[in-house]
C-alpha cells in the first residue's frame, strides 16, 4: 500500500492536503486541494503550511477558500491492502513427509507467508 504523501517542507512529518504550484510568468503562487498525482515543480503541503504560505514581494498568492481534506483511499490502496491480508492468511505449503514417524523439531525456524518464526535461544 502506498504511504500517504507528506508535506514537502523540510522536517514536517504531517500528511499533505494541498498542492502549491508557481505560475512564474504571472508571478503567482497557487495553493489548491491536493493534486491526484505528485508532479514535478509542484509541492505538497500540510494544512498549516498551506494556510500560512507567503510569496515573495511582488507576487500574488491564490489560495483555495474551502477546507483542505486528506484524500480518500484510492482503489489501488484498498486492493493492495486486501492482497496483503490474503497473503498473510494463506497457509505456508507443507513439505512432503518423507518419513511418517518424523516429528518437527519445536525449536526449528519456520515460515508463514511473509513472516518468519524464530525459535527462542536456550
Amino acid at each position: 500500500m502506498r504511504s500517504p504523501r507528506r508535506c514537502s517542507r523540510n522536517g514536517c512529518p504531517r500528511q499533505a492536503v494541498a498542492t502549491l504550484t508557481y505560475v512564474y510568468n504571472e508571478s503567482t503562487a497557487v495553493v489548491g486541494p491536493l493534486a491526484a498525482f505528485a508532479e514535478p515543480h509542484t509541492y505538497d503541503l500540510c494544512e498549516p503550511h498551506a494556510r500560512s504560505l507567503t510569496a515573495p514581494r511582488g507576487w500574488d498568492v491564490v489560495r483555495h477558500e474551502g477546507e483542505f481534506e486528506p484524500p480518500p483511499p484510492t482503489t489501488d490502496d484498498l486492493v493492495a491492502l486486501a492482497e496483503a491480508v490474503r497473503e498473510a492468511a494463506r497457509p505456508a505449503p507443507r513439505p512432503p513427509d518423507s518419513d511418517q514417524g518424523h516429528h518437527e523439531n519445536p525449536h526449528q525456524t519456520g515460515r508463514r507467508g511473509h513472516l518468519r518464526v524464530i525459535p527462542p535461544n536456550h
